[in-house]
């Protein structure tokens, strides 16, 4: 007897004593702190903005943002995830880079995310897409490209914003006559002449999206004559780089549009907010085609977000993205996305900043397109990359530079 009322009063105390366990339980996982992966190092400010945003949404979830040196980002992203140590929600590049690492079983599937399918188009969820239909991320931004041009010299002097390719060299060959630096571009980093000016170029001679998947299939050649006609194009423009442009490094192009000593910049949208505060009025036009072909723009789809398929908050990180896919999220998100970063939701929303609306603009009426070599041929990017740097050099002419990348495809 005396041992069944120490058994029962064990029983009793374990009764009494789990209740309080499973609020203790509770309370540890009530707070819950996800991290946030990024190759975007210049936009802690306005991402903790947002996030901060998400926490009144969220209250008990806090997320910090620990983005990474830009070309860094790929192989310290990849060692994390190797070692199990990756972030619980990450800046997932779009087409092949994004798919290796989904097939690789470390981006969770976001198939099924609410809101996901519903409120993006097919072209905007497609380079985060797989091919039997499985999303691997949340798009989150896209970036365009254009010429960047100071008006003030342009009114100066009593010259207009060329129509085609034809007027963009007549001018160049003017500013120069005039004494001015006519473009701000240079080699010395290498990726931004190919990503900006030479890809930005490119839906000019090739045309858009349809076309492109042409040249993928091998239907259509990367050294015809349309592919010529873009190297030439870039030859063109060589000598009204600055001297010595082989040395102009990408942050240089930048300084010299800022500080005048250049009259335009072929660059990308996300330069924008650097010239917000320039003494000067600056504008941006859409990269002319040559004279019979139709302006087309180089509108590329850059960023989204996905989820560590290990993490150890699952329910926390698909929430985020949840929110993202809402037209609450999106625009917290575009009210919060660094000038020059456009959101990707189908829903309205009206951008602020007027060279942003600026760069938006460009695009009515016009053919678009990603990046060429990102959908399917990045293999290609670092041929492509020295063909264009050499062209412009003087060592390659624009047949030879076609060739050389079409002997690697």
């Amino acid at each position: 007897m005396k041992r069944l009322n120490v058994i029962l009063s064990v029983l009793m105390l374990v009764c009494v004593l789990l209740p309080i366990a499973a609020q203790g339980t509770k309370a540890s996982v009530g707070e819950v702190t996800l991290t946030m992966g990024s190759w975007r190092t210049d936009d802690v400010e306005q991402m903790n903005r947002l996030l901060a945003e998400y926490k009144k949404v969220a209250p008990t979830v806090t997320i910090k943002f620990q983005p990474t040196n830009p070309p860094d980002y790929n192989a310290t992203l990849r060692l994390q995830l190797d070692s199990n140590t990756g972030p619980d929600l990450m800046y997932a590049r779009s087409y092949a880079a994004g798919q290796e690492l989904f097939k690789a079983g470390y981006f969770a599937d976001c198939t099924d995310i609410p809101g996901l399918m519903q409120n993006f188009t097919a072209s905007n969820l497609a380079p985060w897409q797989m091919e039997d239909g499985k999303m691997f991320a949340v798009p989150f931004a896209a970036v365009s490209h254009a010429v960047y041009y100071n008006k003030d010299i342009l009114k100066k002097e009593g010259l207009s914003v060329p129509q085609s390719w034809e007027d963009f060299l007549s001018l160049l060959k003017t500013l120069k006559s005039r004494g001015y630096t006519p473009l701000a571009n240079g080699l010395a980093d290498e990726w931004d002449i190919l990503e900006t000016f030479f890809l930005g170029l490119l839906p000019n001679y090739i045309g858009g999206a349809d076309q492109r998947v042409r040249y993928e299939s091998g239907e259509l050649k990367i050294n015809d004559a349309a592919f010529v006609a873009a190297y030439q194009a870039m030859a063109d423009a060589a000598p009204y780089c600055p001297n010595g442009f082989e040395s102009v490094t990408y942050n240089d192009s930048q300084v010299l549009f800022a500080s005048q000593k250049a009259v335009m910049f072929v660059d990308g949208s996300w330069t924008a907010e650097v010239y917000k505060d320039a003494p000067f009025d600056w504008g941006l036009f859409a990269i002319p085609a040559p004279r019979g072909k139709q302006t087309a723009i180089c509108f590329h789809p850059d960023m989204a977000i996905t989820m560590n398929r290990a993490t150890t908050h699952p329910d926390e990180a698909k929430a985020f993205l949840t929110w993202l896919c809402t037209r609450e999220g999106a625009t917290k998100a575009s009210q919060n996305l660094p000038v020059g970063y456009f959101p990707m939701i189908n829903f309205p929303i009206t951008l602020e900043d007027v060279h942003a609306n600026e760069f938006l603009a460009l695009n009515t009426g016009k053919q678009t397109d990603a990046r060429f070599v990102w959908p399917a041929l990045m293999d290609l990017y670092a041929p492509m990359n020295q063909a264009v740097i050499k062209v412009m050099k003087g060592q390659l002419t624009a047949k030879q530079a076609a060739d050389s990348v079409a002997a690697v495809f």
